[in-house]
């Protein structure tokens, strides 16, 4: 593991890292979590009885928004100019598993920008239930996966 955080200058002061001399490739993140749920609610998703609508494309358009605006969210995050971004929910017994998926070409990753969409799903639809579910708990929000795709990219374009 890495101990030097990128963050820090040489006397540990915050500083944006300086991603300028990077090359512009193809960059991938999936992140994961989850909203555990009574079954009562549960029952209210799946008939889609909950008062205050769709719960799912509601979440989904917070989570591609959030990811969308992550920078202005996260102190020293790069702005990152997304190509695309997915949000999928999985309804169980008692919660909602949420994913999201991005891609960008740019100098740096996207993984910030995957986790805050699964967090800002996350807590739409806590808001969205919280009428109808008092003992919800939002956990398990972690990086799933972060690729790297190389290509050719003018570097003459800007992208992210």
């Amino acid at each position: 593991m890495n101990n030097r955080f990128s963050h820090l200058d040489t006397e540990g002061r915050a500083k944006m890292v300086d991603v300028s001399q990077k090359s512009i490739v193809k960059r991938t993140a999936k992140a994961g979590g989850y909203i555990l749920l009574q079954p009562e609610t549960v029952a209210m998703i799946r008939e889609g009885s909950v008062p205050k609508g769709d719960i799912f494309t509601t979440a989904k358009l917070a989570g591609i928004m959030a990811a969308k605006r992550t920078s202005e969210l996260i102190p020293l995050c790069h702005p990152i100019m997304t190509d695309a971004v997915n949000m999928t929910f999985t309804l169980t017994a008692d919660r909602v598993m949420i994913e999201s998926t991005a891609v960008c070409r740019g100098r740096t990753g996207i993984e910030m920008e995957v986790l805050t969409a699964v967090s800002v799903a996350a807590l739409t639809i806590y808001d969205m239930c919280k009428a109808v579910d008092t003992q919800m708990e939002i956990g398990g929000i972690h990086l799933i996966e972060k690729k790297k795709i190389k290509e050719l990219v003018d570097e003459n374009t800007q992208y992210c």
